[in-house]
Order: C-alpha cells, then sequence, then structure tokens
C-alpha cells in the first residue's frame, strides 16, 4: 500500500471528506470526486492542494485515469461501469472502511444488521468508555471511521456501524468482534436481492478466524444460519431462548454465560429504553462489551444510563395528554413494525411517507391496521401506502401535501390515551437532506404546537 501515492475519494460526503482529509496528512495526492458541485471546508481544500490534489466534478474517467486507488464513500456502488473499469486496469477500489482498517493498529467492534446498528453501537460506544484505553465510535452512525480511528493505539478500542453498502468493498477488512443484529428487505434498489443483501452484511465477518468472535441473532431465522459462514467464535444472542451459552433474556432480565462466566446484567424494568427491538439491541451490546473485557458491573451501569438515541422512538413532548415521538429513522418497513409493537397498547396516530424504497408493505400494513387509530400519508409514497392501508383495511386514513400539515393533521385529531408516532417507513430524500432533518423538524414542529397549546 505504501507505494500508491495518487488517491481518488468518491464521494464528497461525511465518509468521503474523512478519508481524504486522513490520506492528505499521509502525504497522499488526493483528489475529492463528486458528481455535483461542492465547497469543501477552507482547511480541507488546502490540505488537498498542499499535495497536489485538489476537488474534482463531472469528469469521472479522467480523474480515475490519474488515480492508483478509489476510496468509496457508501452512497457510492461498486458496480458502476467506471469503477469496473478501473479495476480491470489494475486500479484498486476500496470503501472508505476498508481504508480505516488498514490505518488503524488497534481493536474493532462491527456492528450491522437491517435496524438496530445505531442504537446497538452508540451503546457499545458507552461501554466501551469505561475501559482503561482510548475509544472512540465511527462508520455509518455519522462519523468517518478513518477520521475517529486516526491517532489511536494499538490497545484502543472502536465501536463501528457497518452498513451494507460499506461492506460492499471490503478486502482485508476484519474486526476483533462483528455482530449481526437482523436482516429484513431494505435498499433492494440497490442490491436488487435479498442474497446479495445479505452476502454483503456477511462481509463484515467474512475474513475472521477464530481469534475473532462473531455475534448472530438467534431469533432472526435467517441471520441463525449465518454461523456456517463465519470461522470465527460463534456467539448467539436471544430473548425467546435460555441459550446453554451466549447472551440472554429470561424472566425479564439478560444474563450472559460464556465458559467461566455466568452473570446477570439488570432487568429490562430498570431500563430507559423499551420494545422488544431495544432487548436485542442490548443483548448484541452486552455480547460487544464482554469480548471487549468490559464487566458485568460496568456494562449495567452503562444500560442504565443509556437515554436512546436521536430520531429511534424519540420522546418529543406531551400536548393534551397526547405523548409525540420522533421515530425518523424508521427508514423501511420492519423498523416500523418495530416501532409498533414497541406501544403495546396501540391507539397509534401514524405519520408514514417520503421516498418510497419499493419494500413490501403488506406485513407492516396488517400491523397498522391492529395497533393505529389513524395512519397519515405523506411523500412521493403516499399513493402507494394509501392502496396497501386500503387493502389491509386501516381504520383510517388522510393524505396530506406537506410535512407541516401531517402534524398539524395529527395534533388536531389525536386525544388521549392515543399515541403520535412519526415513523415513516420511507428515506427523507423526497423532501429533506436526510432522516436527521426530518426527525429536527418533526421535533420543531411539535414544540411550536406544545407552546401555542400552553399559552
Amino acid at each position: 500500500m505504501s507505494a500508491i501515492q495518487k488517491v481518488m475519494v468518491f464521494g464528497a460526503g461525511i465518509s468521503g471528506k474523512g478519508a481524504a482529509a486522513e490520506l492528505a496528512k499521509q502525504g497522499k495526492t488526493v483528489f475529492l470526486y463528486d458528481d455535483s458541485p461542492k465547497t469543501l471546508e477552507p482547511d480541507l481544500e488546502a490540505a488537498l492542494a498542499a499535495n497536489g490534489g485538489g476537488f474534482a466534478c463531472g469528469n469521472l474517467e479522467a480523474v480515475l485515469n490519474q488515480a492508483q486507488q478509489v476510496v468509496l464513500s457508501p452512497a457510492v456502488p461498486l458496480n458502476l461501469p467506471a469503477l469496473q473499469k478501473a479495476q480491470a486496469a489494475g486500479v484498486e477500489v476500496i470503501a472508505e472502511v476498508e481504508l480505516a482498517w488498514r490505518n488503524y493498529p488497534g481493536h474493532m467492534i462491527a456492528i450491522t444488521g437491517t435496524n438496530g446498528k445505531t442504537t446497538t453501537t452508540t451503546l457499545v460506544g458507552e461501554m466501551l468508555k469505561t475501559l482503561p484505553v482510548k475509544t472512540a465510535v465511527g462508520g455509518n452512525i455519522g462519523f468517518a471511521l478513518s477520521k475517529e480511528v486516526a491517532g489511536l493505539d494499538k490497545n484502543s478500542w472502536v465501536a463501528a456501524e457497518v452498513s451494507s453498502y460499506q461492506m460492499e468493498g471490503i478486502r482485508d477488512f476484519c474486526p476483533d468482534v462483528a455482530a449481526v443484529l437482523n436482516l429484513t428487505p431494505d435498499h433492494m434498489e440497490r442490491h436488487k436481492t435479498m442474497d446479495e443483501y445479505g452476502r454483503c452484511k456477511r462481509n463484515v465477518f467474512i475474513n475472521q478466524t477464530a481469534r475473532q468472535v462473531t455475534v448472530l441473532n438467534y431469533d432472526d431465522p435467517e441471520v441463525r444460519t449465518w454461523g456456517k459462514y463465519s470461522k470465527g467464535t460463534l456467539c448467539y444472542f436471544s430473548r425467546t431462548a435460555v441459550l446453554p451459552e451466549g447472551v440472554y433474556m429470561k424472566d425479564g432480565s439478560f444474563f450472559i454465560k460464556w465458559k467461566n462466566t455466568a452473570a446477570e446484567i439488570c432487568h429490562k424494568s430498570e431500563l430507559q429504553i423499551f420494545g422488544a427491538h431495544n432487548e436485542e439491541n442490548v443483548l448484541a451490546a452486552i455480547a460487544c462489551g464482554f469480548f471487549a473485557g468490559v464487566t458485568p458491573e460496568d456494562m449495567r451501569q452503562a444500560l442504565l444510563d443509556f437515554k436512546g438515541v436521536e430520531h429511534r422512538i424519540e420522546y418529543v413532548a406531551t400536548i393534551n395528554g397526547v405523548p409525540y415521538y420522533n421515530d425518523s429513522k424508521a427508514t423501511n418497513t420492519d423498523s416500523v413494525i418495530k416501532a409498533l409493537e414497541a406501544f403495546s397498547g396501540g391507539h397509534i396516530i401514524l405519520l408514514a411517507g417520503g421516498h418510497d424504497k419499493m419494500t413490501p408493505l403488506e406485513p407492516m400494513m396488517r400491523l397498522v391496521s391492529e395497533k393505529a387509530d389513524l395512519l397519515i400519508l405523506l411523500g412521493e409514497a403516499r399513493e402507494r401506502f394509501y392502496e396497501a392501508a386500503v387493502a389491509a383495511h386501516v381504520p383510517g386514513i388522510i393524505v396530506v401535501d406537506t410535512f407541516r400539515e401531517a402534524v398539524e393533521t395529527a395534533y388536531a385529531k389525536a386525544r388521549a390515551p392515543q399515541v403520535v408516532l412519526l415513523s415513516p417507513a420511507c428515506s427523507s430524500f423526497d423532501m429533506f437532506h436526510d432522516m436527521g432533518e426530518r426527525g429536527r423538524y418533526f421535533k420543531k414542529l411539535v414544540r411550536d404546537l406544545e407552546k401555542e397549546t400552553h399559552s
């Protein structure tokens, strides 16, 4: 790798900028490429220029022809014809997380799955902080992994959230602990089939040996079978079965049993997060923390202190006795199902829709018809969602034109003991830059209504 001097970083988002900055620090000539014009931060622009690089836009093949290596941001698919042509010509094409892995001398926990990645990774990051070493959190969680691992030593531990997009372009990536939380249909517009989607997810542990650990969800019928693909030491977790070895729930408490360790960590009633999906996230986090050397006592305290992550069933406010929850992070149908199941009492007013991922809607709408009093639909997906909701006999459906109208309609209709839940089952790109912007806007609208009500 030391012979590589000219690198193209494809995609000027968070990951791409982070990778470009770290490569420039190493003295590489870096061309940061994007399909559309971008304004770089002055420090990054200067760092790239100092080594003869800079920002490039519009002429992809011309930039590729100068590069010895291409580093891909997650949004860039590996199967672009121009990239395949470059690979055939001997140019190495890798994911940004692969670059981070190669530059990092320490220990890593990599967490993937369709849902729950951010919550689990954040929770593992909190557990790692109890260790007497440097720690960090990065990856798909919103921080470039290349940047987060910079300057860490061989004793460090990093919790990395990794997506199927990021796993497309790995070569040697081999975390000490790899966890797969679940697998349900998502990102079909990119991966085309569930087989390909699953293959990308399995790349998180594909290079492991018996010296590393593969953590798998025993309750997920597909993921449970993936032990056959791993050469790592297998550890399962389950909320429904008491495992002879692994991490499991019994009578509402979380337990770990492994070799000479047997410990009860805490009871679910002690947590500040709720729902079956979060119980699975906690089980996975316990497994990851344990293999990083976190004590049961420190895991317990980290769990009791954890308030959840922004945009994932995040409590916003209560207005006229009706609580409002922001679940903007629910960008697929399975995530919405988990959110609906978390509210055992039902009586939900659900706000859904956005940029349609074209995943099957029937399982979600069946549950919506059981749990929701009213479904408010918006965004590009609203017509297809409306047809599926009618077919599932959802009791009340309202289609609106704007996000503000959706929130104001929910406010006008909601009465205790109902709950208002934003859980879109869609990405946000038809209306917003990302799901975070969508969630923050929802919270602003709710808090504005709260102020009006109190005034």
